[in-house]
């Protein structure tokens, strides 16, 4: 059974893997209860959006990892992936700016940034 880390790294890997834009990785342990980790990234499009959600959910699936529950529509541009100790949350660059989770988990340690 893979660390929550080893999720959340896998999680950035897969959306670089389809070419997500500005990924972060949040270290909220210590500051919420409901995870460990968030994976945020941006999407240029519903059809970019639906292929980084699925290949998260593949590999991570391919790696023993079960998806818990997604919220959320490509078209809408917003997708959330519950894997438990881990949140990946795809936005369009609008809705990323809308809900900026980066400012509202400012006290968290960013792990990872990829531009």
């Amino acid at each position: 059974m893979l660390e929550p880390i080893e999720v959340a790294r896998l999680a950035v890997d897969a959306a670089s893997d389809k070419q997500a834009a500005d990924i972060v990785l949040m270290d909220l342990r210590g500051l919420a209860t409901f995870a460990d980790y968030f994976v945020i990234c941006s999407s240029d499009s519903p059809p970019q959006t639906s292929a980084i959600a699925n290949e998260v959910q593949r590999q991570l699936h391919d790696n023993g990892v079960r998806l818990g529950h997604r919220e959320g529509q490509s078209d809408s541009g917003w997708v959330l992936m519950d894997f438990g100790d881990v949140i990946v949350n795809i936005f369009s660059p609008a809705a990323r700016r809308y809900y900026d989770l980066e400012s509202a988990w400012s006290k968290a340690k960013q792990l990872v940034r990829v531009q």
